[in-house]
């Protein structure tokens, strides 16, 4: 019996120890299955103002527990964005470290080398009805007051990038918009140009009146006719012919008495004029008077 019971102390000792063996291995030896999440790092060395494409990032898994509470999990997430500070290869993106595409903040950034942002007040009118949106391509046409003889209208510049409608930076969900919505009458249009066309800009909105024309993004071709319209144009046919007006003719003082209901002008009666006979020996000569 004593025996027995021996036996049975010894066995719940070997096997304490077993147990007590497997736990320490287990906790300090064996690997842990721990939640990791994918992130995206550089895949170079970049310096502050690198607009980032798909060649420069990559994606890594890390612990969760070590993951950066603003680090950027989803490689569209950093796309077109530009770094606002130097990162080093293999580095973690963080929100913090790139401009936002949503918000104006370091917007500058985002504009190419060698290109300016320069902005025109437009209005519902001269702004294709609400119609032109960040990153649309319009045209710039000028119009130079004045007389119908003086007045002029000429395309300056082709095929400009909208970068902001006011401090909108991307177009509006046209399906979430209230039609009914009241939106600004006069707002400005950020367009970006090179520095020779900020000049031109600059000047036309001093001198008279700026308009946008949209078109169609994939259209980057030149307008073949770049004369600028005066009045004496509008009568003009899309071939350059003439058309025959058959309108009454505003020149005929009748017709323009008819138009206007004034009563014509009679022509004043000429002034008599005096008229003397001169006689110089065998010579005769008249002199008139007014």
């Amino acid at each position: 019996m004593d025996r027995k019971r021996l036996l049975i102390i010894f066995g719940a000792a070997w096997v304490s120890a077993a147990l007590l063996t497997w736990f320490l291995y287990s906790t300090t030896k064996a690997p842990k299955n721990e939640k990791t999440v994918a992130y995206v790092v550089a895949s170079r060395d970049m310096a502050a103002g690198t607009k980032l494409k798909k060649a420069d990032l990559r994606t890594v898994h890390i612990s969760e527990k070590s993951l950066p509470k603003t680090a950027v999990l989803d490689e569209n997430m950093a796309v077109d964005r530009v770094l606002l500070f130097p990162v080093n290869a293999n580095e973690p993106f963080t929100n913090p470290k790139l401009t936002s595409s949503s918000r104006a903040e370091g917007l500058a950034s985002t504009i190419e080398p060698g290109m300016r942002a320069i902005s025109v007040q437009i209005s519902d009118m001269s702004g294709v009805a609400g119609l032109v949106q960040p990153r649309s391509h319009v045209d710039v046409l000028f119009t130079r007051p004045g007389s119908m003889s003086e007045a002029v209208t000429s395309t300056i510049l082709e095929d400009v990038v909208v970068m902001s409608i006011g401090r909108v930076t991307e177009a509006a969900q046209n399906a979430n918009i209230d039609p009914r919505a009241s939106r600004p009458q006069n707002q400005a249009a950020t367009l970006i140009v090179t520095p020779e066309q900020a000049r031109k800009l600059e000047l036309a909105k001093n001198e008279g009146k700026i308009s946008l024309s949209l078109r169609n993004p994939l259209d980057h071709s030149d307008s073949l006719d770049t004369r600028p319209t005066t009045a004496a144009s509008l009568n003009v046919g899309p071939v350059g012919v003439r058309r025959e007006f058959n309108g009454p003719n505003v020149r005929d003082p009748k017709v323009w008495a008819g138009l206007t209901g004034k009563k014509e002008e009679k022509p004043e009666p000429p002034k008599p004029r005096l008229v003397v006979d001169v006689y110089r020996g065998d010579k005769h000569v008249q002199e008139i008077f007014q």
